[in-house]
């Protein structure tokens, strides 16, 4: 049954848009549909809307039946909606919703990605997590903290919800956040199969406060787009210790690129590498957490309030960056 609950029948690479407020609703109307009618059993009704290379995962209707079946028998057929979301993806609408069967079960994400006339090209279903408990939750860093880039970056992951940030789930990472770069909704030009293509690829990744350099990865390779390295989670990356208690980590730099030794002295702004593509990351990005240990595993994730910055074009004097905003120093 894993297999089916995690599987992903439509892929779509590229990071998402906002839709705009005012046809918000209309949209997320349709999503819902979609789901209702999934968890109501109307498989021939869905069958008929589901484009052809969608029909070609499943097969036959059968096909799909089957996995309605699976998905009920594991879940339920009477979710209960915790938040949904709607955004637009290279000519596609695609719709998430959080769903809950009881207040201790697990959590259940479903995705639906369809056009503006209701033919649907990709679904995807997946049990997540709950948010890992945090004795942090009321933190105030202690740290002057800097966005660690310069110009603007979407953040693709970032908040403290399960819905807003994959990385909630773990008690480490409980308030990371993963950065992107969008050039006109997309985070790469062309098809996406070299690194070069991605917009975030190269560029500088800079100290977010002052404090020693304690650890310093750079001999990682970056992975092709799509293809992951589970068994060097950080890739390249660099540790700074704040020397307040506060450690800062910066992963899946280039390789090649880290621009600093162990032992080294960093003030706000200073170069640390480039944007890569190396350990568990599927595109280059940006992965950014604050820890309350210098080791990887073993700390607590900790807030990071980051200082003047701005997200979606308004000033934050200080903040932390969520799902969906467009961030920059």
């Amino acid at each position: 049954m894993r297999r089916f609950v995690s599987l992903l029948l439509v892929v779509l690479l590229a990071a998402a848009c906002a839709v705009p407020a005012a046809a918000e609703e209309d949209k997320l109307a349709s999503g819902r549909r979609f789901t209702e009618l999934f968890f109501g059993g109307a498989v021939d009704e869905l069958w008929e809307v589901f484009d052809k290379p969608l029909r070609d995962v499943f097969g036959t209707v059968d096909g799909l039946r089957l996995f309605h079946t699976q998905i009920v028998s594991a879940f339920g057929a009477e979710p209960e909606l915790v938040h949904d979301e709607i955004t637009a993806m290279q000519g596609w609408l695609v719709y998430q919703a959080l769903l809950k069967f009881g207040e201790a079960a697990p959590l259940l994400l479903i995705q639906w990605s369809y056009t503006e006339d209701g033919i649907i090209g990709g679904m995807f279903v997946s049990q997540v997590p709950r948010e890992a408990p945090s004795e942090f939750l009321d933190y105030q860093t202690k740290t002057d903290l800097r966005l660690p880039f310069d110009g603007e970056w979407y953040v693709y992951w970032g908040g403290r919800t399960i819905f807003e940030n994959h990385h909630a789930a773990d008690q480490g990472q409980r308030f990371a956040l993963d950065f992107l770069v969008l050039v006109e909704g997309s985070s790469h030009a062309g098809d996406g199969s070299a690194n070069e293509n991605y917009h975030a690829f190269g560029l500088p990744i800079l100290a977010p406060g002052p404090g020693v350099v304690i650890a310093a990865v750079d001999g990682v390779p970056d992975n092709i787009p799509g293809v992951m390295n589970p068994d060097q989670p950080l890739g390249n990356y660099v540790v700074i210790d704040h020397q307040n208690g506060e450690y800062s980590f910066l992963a899946h730099l280039k390789q090649g690129s880290v621009a600093v030794q162990v032992g080294a002295r960093v003030e706000p702004g200073d170069l640390l590498g480039l944007c890569g593509n190396s350990g568990n990351s599927s595109e280059p990005h940006l992965h950014y957490h604050l820890q309350n240990a210098p080791g990887f595993p073993g700390g607590q994730g900790l807030p990071a309030q980051f200082q003047s910055y701005t997200a979606d074009g308004v000033m934050v004097e200080r903040g932390e960056p969520v799902r969906g905003q467009v961030v920059a120093p």
